[in-house]
């Protein structure tokens, strides 16, 4: 195997853990969308007008992206979001 190779190879394997994560809050039945607005409010610290939009977003298509960042953040935000009650998985971002 040439050195070339391996260093392509490398390249890839690199470009594959730069990919960012993203937080993906989901519709559930049980809570108010005055409450989801709230949280993303304090959570993550949008605007009011903001934050409707994303939970109209949850509402409609039954998710919406609310934070980005590195795996560890992501994470820290899904369980600060399951502290509030809602429902939140994170994904590797498709779009990264």
């Amino acid at each position: 195997m040439s050195t070339d190779t391996l260093t392509h190879t490398e390249l890839d394997i690199s470009a594959m853990f730069d990919k960012p994560w993203i937080t993906i809050v989901w519709d559930d039945p049980v809570n108010l969308m005055s409450y989801v607005t709230f949280v993303f409010i304090k959570l993550f610290g949008f605007s009011k007008e903001k934050a409707h939009d994303l939970m109209m977003q949850v509402h409609n298509n039954g998710r919406a992206v609310v934070s980005s960042g590195t795996r560890e953040e992501m994470e820290r935000d899904v369980q600060r979001l399951h502290d509030h009650g809602l429902w939140a998985t994170l994904a590797r971002d498709d779009q990264g």
